[in-house]
């Protein structure tokens, strides 16, 4: 087992002017000199770990961590209708983490991510390969849209009670259609009433696919301040009403751009959301890439995840 660091809080932190109106939030964590790595949240809209990390050895990694765009701490935030949506897609948070990278000084660093954020590490690790010393990755998406269509539609096959409320929270005649993108425009409505009631019917949702997988925690998407579920919702229900902006399969198609890049894959078994099916594409696409398919765990992970997450850290630490 992998021993954990005493708990390490940032020893720097600021914004980013991003030049089009948004600032983004980031911290920097552990050794000043150390091996750069940089970690990327899910959601999308989730927020990075407000909490100290225990999982980077602080004399060796410099870990950035940053809340991407309308999220956390990071302004505007999402939860202000004012904010503009139009200004958040897949490619702008690709700009925002190379434009972080020069800001910071930072030459190549490994790439942390989980759920949405194996999404964004890919994607960016593709555009920039030459930026990138190791991808460590946990809960495998691409967020196609056969992804996507089985996380809002899909999986109701397996929770069919909850997946009636959650179409039912979208006006009724749009329920044979985009879930998402009619959530996406619920989320813009000008009444904060009608944004919360839906974001707590998404939430909802999200809840109930995680909630018969080992390990899984009440209220694991849904536990969280009013304005950052409303913030929370609206990101990803922009995100997955667009497929990201990715061309379908396009994260897959493109695998040979992260050849020589060492690649760690964490995948539960009983993932409900990511089916590991995605994960292990991924992995067989990408020259040099190992997965780790762990069999107690689902989308909220498990000691094993964990320590599988820990493990490929400590591997990469000093290379």
């Amino acid at each position: 087992m992998v021993d954990l660091y005493p708990p390490t809080g940032p020893y720097d932190s600021g914004f980013l002017d991003a030049g089009d109106g948004n600032r983004i939030y980031y911290e920097q964590i552990g050794n000043p000199e150390g091996k750069p790595a940089v970690h990327v949240h899910g959601g999308p809209g989730g927020g990075a770990p407000r909490r100290p990390t225990r999982a980077w050895d602080p004399q060796c990694y410099r870990l950035v961590r940053f809340d991407q765009r309308n999220c956390g701490r990071s302004t505007p935030h999402a939860s202000d209708p004012a904010a503009n949506m139009a200004l958040n897609t897949t490619q702008h948070l690709i700009d925002d983490m190379e434009r972080l990278r020069e800001h910071l000084g930072i030459e190549k660093w490994l790439v942390n991510g989980v759920s949405w954020g194996t999404t964004l590490a890919v994607a960016y690790a593709q555009q920039h390969p030459e930026r990138v010393s190791e991808v460590v990755i946990q809960a495998v998406t691409t967020s196609s849209r056969a992804e996507q269509d089985w996380l809002y539609r899909g999986a109701g096959r397996f929770h069919p009670e909850a997946w009636d409320r959650f179409r039912a929270g979208v006006p009724e005649g749009e329920r044979d259609g985009d879930l998402t993108a009619a959530y996406a425009r619920l989320m813009e409505h000008p009444d904060r009433s009608i944004r919360q009631q839906a974001a707590a019917d998404w939430l909802a949702w999200e809840d109930a696919v995680v909630s018969n997988e080992p390990n899984t925690v009440p209220g694991m998407y849904s536990a969280r301040e009013v304005d950052d579920q409303i913030a929370f919702v609206r990101i990803c229900a922009h995100f997955s009403g667009n497929a990201a902006w990715l061309e379908e399969d396009q994260l897959l198609c493109n695998a040979h751009k992260l050849a020589g890049i060492p690649g760690v894959l964490v995948h539960g078994r009983h993932d409900m959301g990511c089916p590991v099916q995605t994960a292990w594409e991924l992995a067989k696409a990408w020259p040099g890439a190992r997965l780790h398919i762990i069999e107690d765990s689902g989308h909220a992970g498990s000691d094993l995840a964990n320590e599988t997450m820990r493990a490929a850290i400590e591997e990469f630490k000093n290379r």
